[in-house]
């Protein structure tokens, strides 16, 4: 598995191309020259495992302590000696993980230096900072949802529990429902007919750019990633897995989160692994509602499991129970 790494400050990734991805470990995501000023947008965009910073101006501090108070990722923030030694321990301060110094010239062994230290701290959990002071472009500056969101994240087991669920949701429901299905690659357009014939609600298979509509249930393509933007509309990822897989539920949840905050119902249900259990909590620390299924009624309990375990469930309920919650909590969204 490869982890995702953004980099953020001029230049770096021109520097970078000497090592740092030579290796099968890490892999670039985002656009060759993200600024400090759009760090965050990159982050929410991208999805890395692991961010990289280089501390070439102040603005760096403000892009550091921006991502770990809006969505938390690890960091590592490269010292090259513009800045103080203080500004670069304030780095630390603000929820970098750590610094390193960076010589003007870093040659092949210092980013294979770097490379081992990202991989480290790609999996280490981040932990959301609280900010002491207004921070620019916050997620009260976004537009209204048009709509209550339910987003279902599912594994091994989930084609059959989804149908489950829907079946019990009539037509009309007042949401949309985003769908993330862990699937081999080409099966997306059986199953978004085979449920069509389940429900009575309208499913499609998700499509880039496509604003959602209530009623309607959306299926993340194979070998794509789904996202959820703004006012609605469904964005379609074809960068690298995130943490082994593609399509993520921690993507979909996680963008849902962010875009729909308190009107947002986030699902997990049977699965194997943890894929998804970032996303759910995600949507509860964003005043989202949120249900895992039990373990009695999980064809594998892996999934709903870590995000019980991470707190991030509201209600932990069986599977004939979780239509009838979210026809109860999509009309007080």
């Amino acid at each position: 598995m490869a982890y995702r790494v953004l980099m953020v400050g001029k230049g770096l990734r021109a520097l970078a191309a000497r090592g740092l991805f030579d290796g099968e470990s890490l892999v670039p995501v985002g656009p060759v020259e993200v600024d400090f000023a759009g760090a965050l947008v990159a982050v929410q965009r991208h999805f890395p495992d692991v961010l990289l910073v280089d501390l070439s101006a102040r603005e760096a501090l403000e892009a550091i302590e921006h991502v770990m108070v809006e969505r938390p990722v690890p960091i590592l923030a490269l010292h090259s000696g513009v800045l103080s030694g203080q500004d670069a321990f304030q780095a630390v301060a603000l929820g970098a993980l750590d610094v390193v110094e960076r010589p003007a010239s870093p040659g092949a062994d210092y980013w294979t230096h770097v490379a081992r230290k990202l991989v480290m701290l790609a999996q280490v959990k981040a932990v959301r900072q609280v900010s002491t002071r207004p921070l620019k472009a916050s997620r009260e500056d976004q537009p209204a949802p048009p709509f209550p969101l339910v987003a279902i994240a599912a594994s091994l087991g989930g084609p059959k529990a989804v149908s489950q669920v829907l079946r019990m949701i009539p037509r009309g429901f007042p949401a949309p429902i985003a769908y993330c299905q862990h699937i081999s690659e080409g099966f997306t357009e059986g199953l978004t007919h085979w449920l069509a014939t389940e429900t009575a609600l309208q499913v499609k298979e998700a499509e880039d750019s496509v604003v959602m509509e209530p009623g309607t249930v959306y299926i993340a393509p194979s070998g794509s990633h789904l996202l959820v933007r703004p006012e609605g509309r469904l964005e379609l990822d074809s960068g690298p897995p995130l943490r082994g897989f593609r399509p993520s539920c921690d993507m979909l949840l996680t963008s849902a989160g962010e875009a729909f905050g308190s009107r947002c119902i986030g699902v997990i249900l049977t699965g194997m692994g943890r894929d998804g259990a970032r996303g759910l909590k995600e949507i509860r620390e964003r005043g989202g509602r949120t249900i895992a299924q039990d373990e009695a009624s999980s064809v594998v309990w892996g999934m709903p499991r870590e995000a019980v375990l991470m707190g991030a469930a509201q209600e932990v309920l069986p599977l004939d129970r979780i239509g009838q919650m979210l026809l109860q909590w999509v009309d007080a969204c």
